[in-house]
């Protein structure tokens, strides 16, 4: 499914984000936080960040494809709402070997990844990078 790049925002940093929100997958992920409050690896999921378009897909029949350059990037190491390259955050999810998937109804007003993660609401987790 083709999701439109302002329901998405990706996130650099050393464990990158992709934000999707209002995803078709969303109920297909798991819970992205384990009870001792690790990030769950998404099993089978697999992320192919590219510059122009990143795909996200399951064993099954569910995954998303982003126009990754239309999609606005989010850079923190340089301030809270500063805006990033997507050239960056592949690299980023290469060096990571994938990508922090974290499906949410809408997008948050305040990105904190982390609270995402034991928010109830958010659904996903590490998704492995195809190399």
């Amino acid at each position: 499914m083709l999701m439109d790049p302002e329901n998405t925002l990706f996130v650099r940093g050393t464990r990158p984000v992709l934000l999707p929100a209002a995803a078709p997958i969303h109920d297909a992920l798991p819970l992205p936080a384990a009870p001792d409050g690790t990030v769950t690896v998404c099993g089978g999921w697999s992320i192919v960040p590219r510059l122009t378009l990143c795909v996200v897909d399951d064993p099954a029949d569910h995954g998303i494809v982003v126009p990754a350059l239309a999609a606005p990037v989010l850079d923190p190491t340089q301030g809270a709402d500063a805006p990033g390259e997507q050239a960056d955050w592949c690299t980023d999810s290469e060096r990571a070997g994938g990508a922090l998937v974290l499906s949410v109804d809408r997008m948050p007003d305040v990105l904190d990844p982390t609270a995402l993660l034991g928010s109830g609401t958010a659904r996903g987790g590490f998704v492995r990078a195809v190399v």
